[in-house]
């Protein structure tokens, strides 16, 4: 008997992997966070199995089916959305199943900001511009952010940053960042990226606030901030450039 956690991916049911569909039609125990993981992905859970939103229990009631799923010798899919090594709040429950002596493994999905860059057509790393993509988010009403993880502190590498779980806090983003990036650095805020109501909101650090309100925009947001989003001149990278060689490219010998 496994544990397995799962990422369903962003929001759109094709971008679920190969292996983690598989093993959500195999499993006679799914366990999904029903808010953000597509009915179509838990549809293709098998005849007969248990099927449970968890987005109403706590960790206590969602460990109790998986030790119950463990004493009938049953495999379980634990479904996240997203990939679960991003916010997915996976490591206190595989704690909890260490303690319990039930194996466990991870699946990999798509995580929002590539799925958000993918629908944008973007290059999150373009050279002399960013070479660095920070993913974080800022501290509401969820857990407080360490010391030295602040936006300000981050903001100081001008990296292209991803911010998470922080839409509602649109002002104090801007106002941290406006002195690192510059109130004309782009910014996006991608809604529900790869969901069927998907949509983007572009603009600048000067105006994407009222943009964001006027669409309405309060939960399930990525906040993507960086000057790779605009139209700034970049070289080409050194890849596939004909002067650069490499062990699967090397140097051509010179005639003579």
């Amino acid at each position: 008997m496994t544990v397995h956690f799962i990422g369903a991916g962003p929001g759109a049911p094709d971008l679920i992997t190969v292996r983690a569909l598989k093993l959500i039609q195999a499993c006679p125990v799914v366990l999904y966070a029903g808010s953000l993981v597509p009915e179509e992905v838990i549809a293709q859970a098998s005849e007969g199995s248990t099927v449970v939103d968890t987005a109403p229990l706590h960790l206590d009631e969602i460990i109790a089916m998986m030790v119950e799923a463990h004493g009938k010798g049953q495999d379980v899919a634990r479904v996240h959305s997203g990939d679960p090594s991003l916010y997915g709040a996976i490591a206190e429950q595989m704690r909890r199943l260490d303690v319990e002596g039930i194996p466990y493994d991870v699946t990999p999905g798509v995580p929002a900001f590539a799925a958000a860059a993918a629908a944008l057509a973007t290059e999150l790393t373009l050279p002399d511009i960013s070479q660095t993509v920070i993913l974080t988010r800022t501290a509401v009403r969820a857990t407080a952010m360490p010391e030295g993880e602040d936006l300000a502190t981050l903001a100081a590498s001008r990296a292209t940053l991803a911010i998470h779980l922080s839409v509602n806090n649109l002002a104090r983003v801007v106002r941290e960042l406006v002195p690192f990036y510059g109130e004309d650095c782009p910014v996006v805020v991608a809604y529900r990226v790869s969901w069927p109501d998907q949509e983007f909101v572009k603009g600048t650090l000067a105006d994407i606030r009222p943009k964001v309100k006027a669409a309405g925009f309060t939960r399930t947001a990525l906040i993507l901030v960086g000057h790779v989003l605009g139209e700034a001149e970049f070289r080409d990278s050194r890849l596939y450039d004909a002067a650069h060689h490499h062990v699967l490219r090397p140097r051509a010998l010179k005639a003579g």
